[in-house]
């Protein structure tokens, strides 16, 4: 008896790698684009968090540098424009001048009393110039735009360039200083 052999016998049936040819493009573009996205995303926020938190050292450590300050220090510069180029100095860059920069000072009411703190920032002379040892130093940057880095897209048509607004602030007692060595106070704001 001749046995009958089906040359096309289980043409039909193909195996797994021929079934699965393909799978493994479709699930890893499946998976990378929205890695992609979660990566880009990440990155948006710790550039921003990033930014906020070195300016937030420069305007900390001008603060706490800039409260020490008296005449011998200064040099022949002035108090504020010290305090300022400080900042700018300890912004990791971000700054390129020190137009953003503001230092106020302050006069805290007397103790017991509900009175407001006077604004003293331009008070050059007298009595209680603005940089007098117990007034409040207030150095802050106010309306940096940080630019995005990865612009942000909400939809197909619809790209965010804008920029983020920074502000940041800081502020300390003026140390004891004797009013004879004040360093100048400079124009303030």
């Amino acid at each position: 008896m001749m046995k009958l052999t089906c040359l096309g016998k289980c043409r039909w049936r193909r195996t797994r790698r021929e079934r699965c040819s393909g799978a493994e493009l479709l699930e890893f573009s499946m998976t990378f684009f929205p890695f992609l996205m979660f990566i880009t995303v990440l990155l948006s926020i710790s550039w921003a968090v990033f930014a906020k938190s070195a300016l937030q050292y420069a305007v900390r450590a001008a603060v706490r540098d800039g409260i020490t300050i008296n005449k011998e220090a200064a040099g022949s510069s002035d108090l504020t424009t010290l305090v300022k180029g400080m900042v700018k100095s300890n912004s990791f860059g971000f700054l390129k001048d020190t137009t953003l920069v503001k230092v106020h000072y302050y006069q805290p009411p007397l103790p017991g009393s509900s009175a407001p703190m006077t604004d003293v920032s331009t008070v050059t002379t007298g009595a209680n110039p603005g940089n007098s040892a117990g007034n409040l130093m207030v150095v802050s940057v106010n309306g940096y735009s940080l630019p995005t880095l990865i612009p942000r897209i909400f939809r197909w048509n619809a790209v965010d360039k804008s920029a983020t607004t920074i502000n940041v602030s800081s502020a300390d007692l003026i140390e004891q200083i004797a009013s004879n060595d004040l360093a100048p106070l400079g124009t303030a704001p």
